[in-house]
């Protein structure tokens, strides 16, 4: 495990699984029923509980205005969600620090 993930310490959550537990089920909504309330096709909406898919920055508004949960915390979420991803991946990326010539 990398620095960063020792710092951390935990895997975060993907928004989706917040969405779901927090709203969907917290609320007793179906996927196809919070669908329709934000606008938004079923698949679309299960794809992100079911953490297959990001939150885009639309969704999150849309969230904020059906549900009035902040887009700017969603959005952190998933951030903090790729970032801890990526920084997992990090030695699969062969990139190696530019040094300007004279």
């Amino acid at each position: 495990m990398n620095e960063v993930s020792l710092k951390i310490g935990m895997k975060p959550s993907h928004p989706g699984a917040f969405i779901r537990s927090e709203i969907l089920e917290e609320l007793h909504l179906s996927v196809s029923k919070a669908a329709e309330a934000l606008g938004v096709r079923r698949a679309t909406l299960s794809d992100l509980v079911n953490e297959k898919a990001g939150l885009s920055p639309e969704m999150a508004l849309r969230i904020e205005k059906a549900f009035g949960v902040s887009m700017d915390t969603l959005l952190k979420m998933q951030a903090w969600f790729d970032t801890y991803t990526m920084r997992e991946q990090a030695d699969t990326i062969d990139v190696h620090p530019y040094l300007a010539s004279e």
